[in-house]
């Protein structure tokens, strides 16, 4: 698995007030997204491309544009929504599908509830979009599902990480010949005994939607 952590000074300035406890929920959500753009430009460097010409005011030019199929962008339920825009503004032509998965909070292991998906996933790039890294069996399960699709090229993008979750996510797709890729805002110190990311940012879901 490949692993890119985006040091990047504007999304650590934008990251320390996403943390902060006193930042609402509008502010968080505009700032989520603005974060995810800046992520999605790290996880696309790798976008499949073929030639293409067009002609400009003054001469023919000999350019690149999306190979088909389009990009899957895949959210996960219901924190993974709040990403979505800022994704989708950098590739608005890529498809979106979306994975419903819940966390057990006494178990920790995550359960799929909901999906909409293309049936035959080969040949696509597909990019999993969930806030946070935290124990890893979220994204696991969901890498996996895409793999039953028949996935080979899937880059989860998550705001932060925990490195119990890399180690997690690593550790069960060792040795396997699909291409993942993790790219990351930050990699903070710990889990807590309640599986949440420290320092991290609380629960990202209720931050952005509200608790219900």
């Amino acid at each position: 698995m490949k692993i890119h952590i985006a040091e990047h000074p504007l999304i650590s300035h934008k990251l320390t007030v996403l943390r902060d406890q006193r930042t609402k929920s509008p502010t968080f959500r505009q700032l989520t997204e603005e974060i995810v753009t800046l992520l999605a430009y790290e996880a696309t460097r790798e976008i499949k491309t073929v030639p293409a010409t067009v002609m400009t005011p003054v001469a023919l030019f000999e350019g690149l544009e999306l190979a088909q199929p389009r990009p899957v962008v895949v959210p996960i339920l219901r924190a993974g929504l709040g990403m979505l825009e800022g994704m989708t503004r950098l590739i608005p032509t890529a498809e979106v599908g979306f994975l419903g998965m819940v966390r057990d909070h006494v178990t920790l292991q995550a359960s799929t509830y909901a999906n909409r998906l293309p049936e035959n996933l080969e040949g696509r790039q597909c990019y999993i979009l969930d806030p946070m890294l935290a124990t890893g069996g979220t994204l696991i399960a969901a890498i996996e599902y895409l793999f039953e699709r028949g996935a080979t090229d899937i880059t989860a993008i998550t705001i932060l990480s925990a490195p119990e979750g890399i180690a997690a996510v690593e550790e069960a797709f060792a040795g396997k010949d699909q291409n993942i890729t993790l790219v990351t805002g930050a990699v903070d110190a710990k889990l807590n005994e309640n599986g949440y990311i420290v320092p991290g940012l609380g629960d990202a879901g209720d931050r952005l939607y509200g608790v219900v």
